[in-house]
């Protein structure tokens, strides 16, 4: 449904969720240090997709939401998924795993019952096990989806994954699928002895598991008490396998792959939801975790024909169990600055034990969160953990305020540098006025200017950011260009030829384009549309930075707060001085193209489906969307081309039915080419 024009406030709060999303994938995948409750990340995730779906023209091709995840760690080699490891949507109620069965069957033409395959949902790690005749080859984490890590020496010392497959009728190559978990009696033997020896305890058994599949030395995996157990299957050839997923479940079983005990095949969505209930009943009582159900169509023909989202297959979901819940005190209330200057308040809890981990803390979001609650410190409060560390405060127990509760209030100034905060009216978020001079402002400032969307200064990390900081180096992006090879090399973990490289990427990353450099400067409300549209109808930066805020109106998709944020940055004199310093420095870019209706696609909206071997899918979408395309992510009347690769599947067939234009991807080129573009 929708305008083009999208309320401030929804694109405001989007960039928010993508913050948090984006923050959480990278703790959770990357760290292996969650900080946000699972139940929370759902809850975030399922804002964001239904912003989206309200308005597509927030959909990106870095959205959380269009992707399964993070990067993976640096310590392993990666390994590339000939078939993406894709996750599940969340059902939370009856009511939605009944909709999930509606749109199953409206999908299929099906009024019938449809046949479900129910298995408990192990909290552990995604696991891909390569077999090529027969032989265990390869072993890698999920990691985004695309792209995981190889951990084969780990996975081989775990006793349950068979080294070689049992009989002889097995696929010239085999992918399993499945889950390595840490049961409950070894988790609860492996902190005994780490406590005995004065070691680490593990919070809950889904870090010890990650933590022993990423340990570089494989004897101390070896030692950790993991188990696997098979879900399915990815790549095959060289056999046909059952028509059935509980049938495949089996076959693989018989190979030597342990399944899950309490799986069953329900008739229809009533019988699921019956398993549901009894499954959670018995939560507590089975020697693993859990955190919910999958339930899967059966059959695999009906599977294919179902197909698959962005980041999800429509044949499947997951019931999740409810969150947990305790009682706590607030101690106290302290404030963090983010990137934006965002000033968010975090509650400091007595700590309590909540689903297997102590909890001590819990992000109060904004003011208007504080206000909603009614809390103050000293408060009794419920807090809900569905996750692995960070809950969520989802209300007061008033009869227990206690005489001295005191009010939270939110400070004048920013606890980092000292400038004022502010908060503008309408907008929950009160922020720190201080931008590029307040240090908190700073990391987060210049890791986003060093982003890959942004001046994609390749090798400049966060932890490098933060060093170059912490030591003093960097006190500005513009200080990027100044830094030394001595500098550089002479921080932790760094050397003379990794510094190089560094200054290598730096010295790349002058030769930009305007709209990039819009975008790495952080304005607030200026994504990458948003800079792109001011590139086109300005052509260069002098005339953008004398603009009015009447004038900025005037571009597409600029309204008054976002034209105000952009005259407010630019009448700025620190920024000034900075964009003056980065052109000193010899950031250069040629000037846009004005007047939108000149460029060849203007006006037109395409569509890219399936995979692209030449160019990355969000390539394809910066060329059309250079040459004045509009990219949606899905077909419709208004469409006016189709970019098809393999395996290209519902978005195609309704190309086909609507008689939109379909190209494959060498035409694709030729048409880039065509246009100017060199590829």
């Amino acid at each position: 449904m929708t305008s083009n024009k999208v309320p401030v406030e929804k694109r405001q709060r989007a960039q928010e969720l993508h913050e948090i999303l984006q923050r959480a994938n990278y703790q959770y995948y990357v760290l292996d240090a969650p900080e946000l409750p699972d139940a929370e990340y759902d809850r975030r995730m399922r804002e964001l997709q239904d912003l989206e779906a309200e308005y597509p023209e927030l959909v990106s091709a870095d959205s959380p939401t269009q992707r399964v995840g993070a990067a993976p760690l640096t310590e392993f080699a990666e390994v590339r998924h000939q078939i993406p490891m894709l996750s599940l949507d969340n059902a939370f109620d009856d009511d939605e795993l009944r909709e999930f069965d509606r749109r199953v069957r409206d999908r299929l033409n099906n009024p019938d019952a449809v046949e479900y395959a129910c298995e408990p949902k192990l909290d552990g790690i995604a696991i891909s096990l390569l077999y090529r005749d027969g032989v265990l080859e390869r072993a890698a984490t999920r990691g985004d989806g695309t792209t995981g890590e190889d951990i084969t020496q780990n996975v081989r010392t775990i006793g349950s994954v068979p080294l070689r497959l049992r009989e002889q009728n097995v696929p010239a190559v085999l992918e399993v699928r499945g889950e390595i978990y840490m049961p409950k009696a070894g988790f609860a033997e492996l902190n005994e002895k780490a406590r005995e020896a004065g070691e680490k305890i593990f919070v809950n058994p889904r870090n010890a598991a990650a933590g022993s599949l990423r340990q570089l030395d494989s004897r101390v995996t070896a030692r950790r008490p993991l188990e696997l157990c098979a879900y399915g299957v990815g790549q095959v050839e060289g056999a046909e396998l059952p028509e059935q997923h509980t049938a495949i479940l089996e076959q693989l079983n018989r190979w030597g792959f342990r399944i899950n005990k309490e799986m069953l095949v329900a008739n229809d969505i009533d019988a699921c939801i019956e398993y549901h209930q009894r499954l959670g009943e018995k939560r507590e009582g089975l020697p693993y975790d859990i955190d919910g159900i999958v339930f899967k169509v059966n059959s695999i023909p009906l599977q294919r024909r179902l197909g698959f989202v962005a980041r999800a297959p429509r044949w499947a979901m997951a019931y999740k169990f409810p969150a947990q819940e305790e009682m706590t005190e607030l101690l106290d209330v302290e404030f963090q600055v983010g990137r934006t200057g965002a000033v968010t308040p975090v509650a400091r809890l007595k700590p309590v034990f909540v689903g297997g981990v102590t909890v001590s803390n819990a992000t109060l979001h904004n003011r208007d969160e504080i206000n909603r609650l009614g809390v103050k410190i000293g408060d009794s409060v419920v807090v809900r953990r569905a996750g692995d560390v960070i809950p969520q405060v989802v209300s007061v127990v008033e009869s227990k305020r206690p005489q001295n509760a005191r009010e939270i209030v939110f400070p004048d100034h920013c606890p980092v540098c000292g400038s004022p905060v502010e908060s503008t009216p309408g907008e929950a978020v009160a922020r720190c006025s201080g931008g590029l001079i307040c240090s908190a402002q700073r990391k987060q400032a210049i890791k986003h200017f060093a982003s890959r969307k942004a001046m994609d200064i390749d090798g400049l990390g966060d932890k490098l950011v933060d060093q170059l900081v912490d030591e003093g180096l960097l006190h500005s992006v513009s200080g990027l260009y100044h830094l030394t090879r001595e500098e550089v090399a002479g921080l932790e973990r760094m050397g003379e030829k990794s510094a190089q490289n560094l200054l290598d990427a730096l010295q790349r990353s002058k030769d930009t384009t305007l709209p990039k450099f819009l975008y790495a400067l952080g304005i607030r409300e200026v994504g990458e549309a948003t800079a792109r549209n001011l590139a086109r109808h300005f052509g260069d930066l002098e005339p953008l930075m004398q603009a009015s805020e009447e004038a900025l109106q005037e571009v597409e998709d600029v309204g008054p707060v976002v034209a105000h944020f952009v005259a407010e940055f630019f009448q700025q004199t620190h920024a000034q001085e900075e964009i003056e310093a980065l052109c000193q420095a010899g950031v250069h870019w040629e000037p846009e193209e004005t007047g939108g209706e000149s460029q060849p696609l203007a006006g037109q909206t395409w569509v890219l489906t399936g995979k692209l071997e030449t160019l990355s899918r969000s390539e394809g979408k910066e060329y059309l969307q250079r040459l004045g395309a509009k990219v949606a992510g899905s077909v419709s009347a208004k469409t006016d081309a189709v970019v098809a690769g393999p395996g290209a599947g519902s978005k195609l067939n309704k190309a086909r039915d609507l008689e939109i234009p379909v190209i494959d991807e060498e035409q694709f080129l030729e048409q880039l080419r065509d246009h100017g573009i060199e590829i």
